[in-house]
């Protein structure tokens, strides 16, 4: 069944249909197509155009059209177009000659941007779900070791000192964005636009407000001819997908590393790892290089939709078929990746003495003592001169930290005061970090517990 053909002679060729034909993928739109059509049917009462009996016996159709969906193998067999004209089909298996008014004043074009509008505002809410889970697991297991230190790194070199619970509020915060920029997305999603016709408004005076009170969305589209071709709301979605995966795979290069034997800061439990066909002794994080790898195919999907929209004119093309497959994908990768980390992240053990040693016998506390110098009066670049030497004549004699006493650190340069040696332990040098947002402890403590208000507000929306 086609919802055209009346212009043409023939039909299109086999291979033609083969080429353009979407409802393999696009099937996943089924049940907003059914709850769009309703509200469509609903609409089409309220114009005379179908009786409150017709409109029932419509709506109890799409109703068990959206029944028989829940079947994994109800699109067996099927060769329609598209979701559409597979809804159109089943619709009149169930309701006669009647199904044929359910497109009066409706086009494809709107058809098709309410559907995704509704797709995606599910497949948003399911990922703000989901990202919380994450964030709820992160604090959990921050609490599991609220005083444990390790070392902070810049170009994967031991930098400073910071407490395990500020290094997981930094990815907590990379979600928190990403939850923003998802409610972002949705509101722009969250636009009604029945009525715009296939890109010059329709020739029914619908009341549009009142669809979209219908359909939950709090405002309509503006313009007709830009509702055809918009799929920047699709664009901002499959954004937020990207950088979500982005943030994840850069949590799961540093627990992949951290749990190395080289570095052997966590483990992560048997149920998110796998082992080798060849070597007994492996233990791989199959869980996070999968999180990793995903990254790049979302990262694609958004590239993809990128280049089929940026050349086309406007109004609708038949192009922009190719924006369904990237967004489903996307969805699909995100909510899997999202969940998979937060098992992972349920089943992490911190191995505290194993990361103290590892700041302990490093210079993470360098800074710490220049700036000591400088509250003491010796200009900063002074300060770091003299904490520079310190540490190139203990690399040359091998000496850590802890191997220097208040008489050596006086002896070596006399700016440095008898207190000066209780920054060489790195707990005490972070405790200079008191400002918001650093790692003192206090400060942790102030951003653990607003992050959990925080986390409780979002979840209470």
């Amino acid at each position: 069944m086609k919802l055209w053909g009346g212009r043409f002679e023939t039909g299109p060729s086999q291979i033609f249909e083969e080429f353009s034909g979407s409802l393999h993928f696009d099937r996943n739109l089924i049940f907003a197509d059914t709850e769009g059509s309703k509200a469509f049917a609903r609409a089409l009462a309220r114009q005379g155009i179908l009786t409150g009996e017709e409109c029932d016996r419509l709506l109890a159709a799409f109703d068990e059209i959206a029944r028989e969906a829940q079947d994994p193998h109800y699109f067996d067999g099927a060769s329609d177009e598209d979701v559409h004209t597979f809804v159109i089909r089943k619709l009149g298996e169930k309701a006669g000659a009647l199904a044929g008014k359910i497109h009066t004043g409706r086009s494809r074009n709107e058809q098709v941007s309410l559907d995704l509008r509704l797709y995606l505002r599910a497949a948003v809410d399911t990922l703000l779900a989901e990202l919380t889970g994450l964030q709820s697991a992160l604090l959990d297991l921050a609490g599991r070791y609220p005083d444990a230190i390790i070392p902070g790194y810049t170009h994967l070199r031991r930098a400073q000192a910071v407490l395990w619970p500020h290094y997981l509020l930094a990815y907590f915060e990379m979600f928190a964005r990403d939850a923003d920029r998802l409610q972002q997305a949705r509101a722009r999603i969250n636009v009604m636009p029945l009525g715009s016709g296939a890109l010059a408004g329709s020739g029914f005076p619908f009341d549009r407000t009142a669809i979209a009170n219908d359909l939950g969305f709090p405002s309509i589209t503006r313009n007709s001819m830009d509702v055809s071709a918009d799929r920047d709301f699709a664009l901002d979605f499959l954004y937020a997908c990207s950088l979500i995966l982005l943030h994840l795979s850069r949590l799961a290069e540093d627990w992949i590393l951290y749990s190395t034997e080289e570095f052997a800061w966590i483990s992560l439990g048997d149920p998110v790892t796998s082992g080798s066909s060849l070597m007994p002794q492996k233990k791989n994080p199959d869980s996070l290089e999968l999180i990793r790898g995903k990254s790049g195919r979302v990262i694609g999907d958004l590239t993809a939709l990128l280049v089929t929209m940026k050349g086309l004119p406007s109004t609708y093309n038949r192009d922009m078929q190719e924006d369904k497959e990237p967004l489903f994908d996307a969805f699909h990768h995100t909510s899997g990746s999202l969940k998979m980390a937060k098992v992972v992240a349920d089943s992490v053990v911190l191995n505290p003495a194993k990361a103290l040693s590892a700041a302990e016998e490093s210079w993470v506390g360098a800074t710490d003592l220049a700036e000591q110098l400088a509250r003491q009066g010796v200009p900063f670049h002074r300060a770091h001169q003299i904490v520079g030497r310190l540490v190139l004549e203990s690399v040359k004699s091998g000496k850590k930290p802890g191997d220097w006493t208040a008489e050596q650190l006086q002896a070596f340069a006399p700016e440095f005061t008898p207190e000066a040696v209780r920054l060489l332990d790195p707990r005490e040098g972070m405790k200079t970090r008191e400002l918001p947002g650093g790692t003192g402890p206090n400060a942790v403590a102030a951003a653990l517990a607003q992050a959990k208000a925080r986390l409780r507000d979002l979840c209470s929306k």
